[in-house]
């Protein structure tokens, strides 16, 4: 087994020159996403006061009233982000993952394997796609080794963590999701109507989109794997090859045997499905809410007993309260945003500038953009969605395709933002700049992609 290799090291192999230059900047000059947000605050209270005339009490009133406007969103956001992580580390999804990674018989079909996988969880849920996409890299990798065939780890972790390149296209997409549930804070900017999921999520185009995405995606990751006699990095000695949770307690009294027995999590969870299935016979649609039930009663069926979910409830909490802490600060934004008139004067400049037959492409750099800084998507849709609502209304444009081409744009620059890859590259025991030159060439693919089809949708 060979020995652990130095950052450095795999820098040289895995990124190109272009990407050095690249990788120093974000790491010597991007700051945390929680400093994003502060900084952001700071910047609109500005831009409000400065384009808006609105005065300085008139900022701070908009932004305090506005900090408590996301609290049911917020409450929603992190609840898809933890019961993602929870069903990821479930005894039979683990099996699953553990039985997948045998599959892949030569280098290159594992990393083309490892981005499939990880893509079809982050269609599900995005908490689901983080997750998996680390552990059946790293549990790929164990077998890959095993069985004597080199897989380079970079390059295998690089494509589960591309997976998420997706996942706002799919099952768990805030920004589709929200414009779905009635009363949202994006109602306003509908007209008090709502979106349903038929014209964004499961639109054809977007079905289409995915499909691209995914087929040029593998092709890439088949092309730019490591071939002949190029130096190849094996998963290090130091990353624990055991992606099985396990845990133990102690059943003394009365009240563990219960604790201890999977009958309550059973009824709980049959009788969350029940209710799914009325829901969807009377006719009920796709919400937010619906998304995180269903997880919730699939959780419960996976589950052993309370003991083992209330194990996995504490380790996946900890990924949840960067979020806490960030929600409030985007609905202050978007309290000074529409206390002050903000929006209207950002969704006029757009307008100034785009077309309808242009509008989806530029939407998407534009949201590619905020997403370096508004890492959330849900934080994101707060801050953007009301602004692209508002200028797709002036444009005649499909509110659909807004909602989507900040979706795409969300996702789209998460190939190169650090923040979503930070739970990955924990599990894979690796930094940004070790795979950050192969998701680049997934931000260029998928790029392609999705603007080809906001462009052609938009014809």
């Amino acid at each position: 087994m060979p020995a652990p290799t130095p950052s450095s090291q795999i820098n040289a192999a895995a990124s190109s020159g272009v990407m050095r230059p690249i990788n120093r900047f974000l790491e010597r000059w991007i700051p945390s996403a929680l400093t994003f947000a502060i900084v952001l605050t700071l910047i609109v209270a500005v831009l409000a006061f400065v384009l808006t005339g609105a005065s300085p009490l008139e900022v701070v009133t908009s932004w305090g009233v506005g900090l408590s406007g996301l609290l049911e969103f917020m409450t929603q956001m992190c609840l898809i982000l933890l019961l993602g992580h929870i069903l990821a580390n479930t005894g039979p999804v683990q099996a699953l993952l553990s039985r997948l990674a045998q599959v892949p018989g030569s280098p290159a079909f594992a990393y083309v394997f490892v981005f499939l996988v990880a893509a079809i969880a982050s269609l599900i849920t995005w908490g689901l796609g983080l997750v998996v996409g680390a552990l059946l890299a790293r549990e790929v990798a164990v077998q890959a080794r095993q069985r004597g065939i080199r897989v380079h780890f970079p390059l295998l972790v690089a494509a589960g963590y591309s997976g998420m390149v997706v996942w706002h296209m799919g099952y768990s997409g805030s920004g589709p999701l929200t414009a779905a549930t009635p009363d949202s804070f994006l109602a306003e900017s509908l007209g008090g109507e709502i979106v349903p999921v038929s014209e964004t999520i499961f639109s054809t185009w977007n079905l289409l989109a995915i499909l691209g995405v995914l087929i040029v995606c593998s092709l890439l990751f088949y092309l730019i794997a490591p071939k002949g006699g190029a130096t190849v990095f094996e998963m290090p000695e130091a990353v624990d090859p055991t992606t099985r949770s396990s845990f133990a307690e102690e059943v003394l009294t009365p009240a563990d045997r219960i604790d201890a027995s999977r009958v309550l999590t059973l009824v709980l969870g049959l009788a969350l499905v029940a209710y799914l299935v009325v829901h969807f016979a009377q006719g009920g649609g796709l919400t937010l809410d619906i998304v995180n039930w269903s997880f919730l009663a699939l959780i419960l069926l996976l589950v052993k007993n309370p003991f083992e979910l209330i194990h996995l409830t504490k380790n996946a909490a900890s990924n949840v309260g960067e979020i806490l802490l960030q929600f409030p600060l985007y609905a202050g934004i978007l309290g000074i945003m529409s206390g002050t008139g903000l929006i209207a004067v950002f969704s006029d400049a757009f307008v100034s500038i785009a077309t309808p037959v242009s509008f989806g492409v530029l939407a998407l750099l534009s949201a590619g953009l905020v997403n370096f800084f508004v890492p959330s998507g849900g934080g994101q849709f707060a801050v953007q969605g009301p602004i692209m609502l508002d200028a797709a209304n002036q444009l005649g444009v499909d509110p659909s395709i807004a909602i989507m081409a900040v979706s795409y744009g969300d996702q789209w620059t998460n190939m190169l933002q650090p923040f979503w890859a930070l739970p990955v590259l924990a599990i894979a025991g690796l930094k940004m700049r070790d795979i950050l030159g192969y998701t680049f060439i997934t931000f260029l693919g998928s790029g392609v992609v999705m603007a080809l089809a906001l462009l052609l949708v938009s014809l």
